[in-house]
């Protein structure tokens, strides 16, 4: 049974901790993208079970609305064996439960491996997916490899369809100097945006861990956008409007590329290979450039 693989929007990825009911209810009421039900680094070991039980209940509980926003539950990483395992076998069999985040990934044998246990867990008209976070210098050498699982699995099975940059991790593994600048990551960054763009997969930004200062989020969403990135993790309820915003086409990039894409049509109808837009030359590179800003604008609901 093949699911047509409608892009979902991730432009914010909010991550609420599994074992706090208030945080969820906020989560609720956030317009984030995706909301992560965290059981992984957001739980204390002891209350493992209390947050999946609650975790559990949230997804079975249809009274709690999470608008439009999509139902992700990271788990704990695979390495963990049981815990990872009893993580899955709570969640799958709930209808609600739109993607799994899998902590940790280093291999491409970690996605087949939640990828085989959806598809032994969840009805075949489920469309669950699967977000893989890439935190060490392993994880950064397979990327290439973890990412091909997307185009690898037979039609049916449940894919890959993003990647995720999972900073702090990251710098702990290799031992780097964490900088304001981030220019200690922008190897990583930049690697796992190719991948990702290379394999049809979005690439998700890392966290911004000072969480009061709205104005330096919003300079580091400014250089994931430049870098490539489709979206961005939040921590706190603060961040989502702003990364929302900072991960849309801006009106006026929207309004260029509406353009773009009616004039370079009607150019190449009459036989022409260019045209100039705005004093810009506008040839197949920068067409395709405004395909991708008018689908990206109208995803998050902008209109023409």
């Amino acid at each position: 049974n093949q699911h047509p693989r409608s892009e979902r929007p991730r432009r914010s990825l909010f991550s609420v901790p599994g074992a706090d009911q208030r945080k969820i209810t906020k989560a609720q009421s956030l317009n984030a993208d995706a909301v992560v039900l965290d059981l992984e680094d957001g739980v204390a070991y002891d209350k493992k079970d209390d947050a999946r039980r609650l975790v559990q209940q949230t997804l079975s509980d249809t009274s709690q609305d999470f608008g439009s926003s999509e139902l992700c539950v990271r788990i704990n990483a695979l390495d963990t064996k049981d815990m990872a395992l009893k993580d899955l076998e709570a969640i799958l069999p709930c209808d609600r439960l739109q993607a799994v985040v899998v902590p940790k990934v280093e291999t491409a044998s970690d996605v087949h491996f939640v990828s085989r246990m959806i598809g032994s867990h969840c009805a075949e008209d489920r469309d669950v997916r699967i977000i893989a976070a890439v935190e060490s210098a392993l994880g950064m050498l397979n990327i290439r490899e973890i990412a091909k699982t997307a185009m690898d699995m037979n039609a049916s099975a449940a894919k890959l369809d993003a990647l995720v940059f999972a900073s702090e991790d990251y710098c702990a593994d290799i031992e780097a100097i964490r900088t304001d600048e981030a220019m200690e990551m922008l190897y990583a960054r930049s690697q796992l945006v190719i991948t990702a763009k290379a394999y049809g997969l979005q690439a998700i930004d890392m966290v911004h861990i000072k969480f009061r200062d709205l104005e330096s989020l919003k300079e580091e969403c400014d250089g994931g956008r430049q870098m490539g990135f489709t979206g961005k993790q939040a921590i706190h309820p603060s961040q989502v409007d702003i990364i929302n915003e900072k991960f849309c086409p801006s009106a006026r990039d929207f309004e260029f590329a509406l353009r773009v894409v009616k004039e370079y049509e009607t150019t190449t109808a009459e036989g022409n290979g260019a045209c100039v837009v705005d004093g810009i030359v506008v040839d197949m590179p920068v067409y395709k450039w405004a395909v991708k800003i008018c689908t990206r604008a109208e995803s998050a609901g902008m209109n023409a």
